[in-house]
């Protein structure tokens, strides 16, 4: 394949963007997913993937369904899974994609457009940020960082740098989604000041912590980077190294950076507020079994935005639904209510809980498409889900995982007691009394067998993003880093 300058590709394309942006019909995302795509070999997007095993190979598979895209190199920590996926891509794509085990050495070359990731959490800030700084535009996994600063330093490296950073939130292209958005802000179920997000997940125990033998294929110390490196003390399904990270604070965020940060996005898109809280607090614990794994499997997190209340729960035991959601985002209405169930199905309901519309469909290449619409275009505007977008609704995630991690163990009347002093409504207490109840229906009581993880709440700044005179939850809003993977401060940028 003959490769062209970026310039020559933008002036290529101008008329077919210009076709698409005629489609008044439709939004952004619809009318990149049915524009026509171009098969020359010469106005192809030259695509770098990092982080190709699990989620990053569901990015592949995006890909490799479109004419006016080629995977050009594929890296990955692991040798055995690269080599794998160059031999898949090999085989659909009909060209076998160059293999670096190390980032930095595909990021030098001048001829990829885009680089798009999908590796653990503390890798996501910088693979974009040094991507950006390459010149290269970014597809990045949620949750885009691994801490409140890193987010806003992806944002300041796309707006300095002009890049074109989407973030892996998908329900933000989903026709069902926008939909029920559209129709909570239309005020179709009057005033909201409540949304509730759901992750009821079932994750069950990592087994007991013991050090196990990292693999030869995979380079140990990169796939460390930013974080210290230690042994790995989890060798469940997924082996001691790929996807359990999800549930240790030097990698990963917990479900609430997980599958949560999709449901959290959804909420906050929703209730149209766009900084973090005013303030947060959480409870919670590690419960139903004693293993490997350092995060919550049951939390709750409360952001104050005034007026407006974020409440998100986490459940990893055996739980049923609630208001017909298990995974979900439900907003409360002073008309009504809207259930957001899963990604592409959401229903309206009136006071009386009776049905009165729904809202289905989407699909997931619709947010590869907006993201590749946007890259041609050279306008973040166009993007469905800016890491703007992104950083805020991680924020959220990373500052109530800080909340819990700040606390201390206590009993139920205690965990009461700090929550009364919240300017919020009666489903705080509600809230609590349906989590003491799961944990029941799960044979684990609050009291001298278990305890829940409570702190004070945590005062937010949202224009500064900073805990004011709060040193210890300031210092959680970064993370130390191992030299040389140190992502840069704002004046680095």
């Amino acid at each position: 394949m003959s490769h062209v300058s970026r310039r020559q590709f933008l002036e290529q394309s101008m008329l077919a963007a210009a076709a698409a942006a005629g489609a008044a019909s439709l939004t952004p995302a619809f009318a990149a997913e049915s524009e026509k795509q171009s098969s020359s070999p010469n106005e192809k997007l030259s695509i770098c993937c990092v982080g190709v095993r699990g989620q990053g190979n569901q990015h592949i598979n995006q890909y490799l369904q479109r004419k006016d895209v080629e995977i050009a190199i594929v890296c990955d920590v692991d040798k055995k899974v690269g080599h794998e996926r160059c031999d898949q891509i090999e085989e659909r794509q009909g060209r076998r994609p160059q293999y670096f085990q190390d980032m930095r050495k595909a990021f030098d070359d001048k001829s990829i457009n885009i680089v798009d990731t999908a590796t653990p959490n503390h890798w996501h800030a910088l693979v974009a940020i040094w991507a950006m700084q390459a010149g290269k535009d970014v597809y990045v996994e949620k949750p885009v960082s691994h801490n409140v600063s890193e987010g806003r330093r992806m944002v300041q490296t796309a707006r300095k740098l002009g890049k074109i950073c989407q973030t892996g939130t998908q329900c933000r292209s989903m026709s069902a989604s926008r939909e029920a958005i559209d129709y909570v802000k239309s005020g179709s179920i009057g005033e909201v000041n409540l949304a509730r997000g759901l992750c009821y997940k079932g994750r069950g125990s990592l087994g007991p912590r013991a050090e196990h033998a990292i693999p030869d294929s995979i380079n140990y110390d990169l796939w460390s980077g930013p974080a210290p490196v230690k042994p790995s003390y989890r060798n469940a399904k997924y082996g001691p190294v790929h996807y359990d990270w999800h549930w240790f604070w030097d990698y990963g965020n917990g479900d609430l950076g997980n599958q949560g940060i999709h449901q959290m996005d959804i909420a906050r898109w929703g209730l149209g507020v766009d900084s973090i809280s005013n303030s947060v607090i959480s409870y919670g614990g590690r419960f139903g079994y004693q293993d490997a794994g350092e995060t919550a499997n049951t939390q709750v997190i409360i952001h104050d935005y005034g007026p407006k209340t974020l409440v998100f729960e986490v459940r990893g035991l055996k739980t049923n639904q609630y208001k017909k959601a298990g995974v979900g985002v439900i907003f409360e209405g002073t008309d009504g209510y809207v259930v957001l169930d899963s990604y592409e199905h959401g229903l309206a309901f009136d006071k009386e809980g009776n049905q009165v519309k729904e809202f289905s469909g989407g699909s997931y290449g619709a947010h590869f498409a907006n993201f590749l619409n946007a890259v041609r275009n050279r306008q973040h505007t166009d993007l469905n889900a800016d890491i703007l977008e992104g950083h805020l609704s991680s924020a959220l995630c990373h500052t109530g995982n800080i909340a819990y991690r700040l606390g201390d163990e206590v009993g139920n009347d205690e965990v009461l007691e700090r929550l009364q002093s919240l300017k919020t409504n009666e489903n705080v207490a509600d809230t609590l009394d349906r989590t003491i109840e799961h944990l029941k229906a799960n044979k684990v009581a609050i009291g001298d067998q278990a305890k829940f993880r409570i702190g004070n709440v945590l005062q937010c700044d949202p224009k500064a993003e900073v805990f004011p005179g709060n040193n210890q939850a300031n210092a959680m809003l970064t993370r130390e880093y191992r030299a040389p993977f140190v992502v840069p401060t704002a004046d680095q940028i």
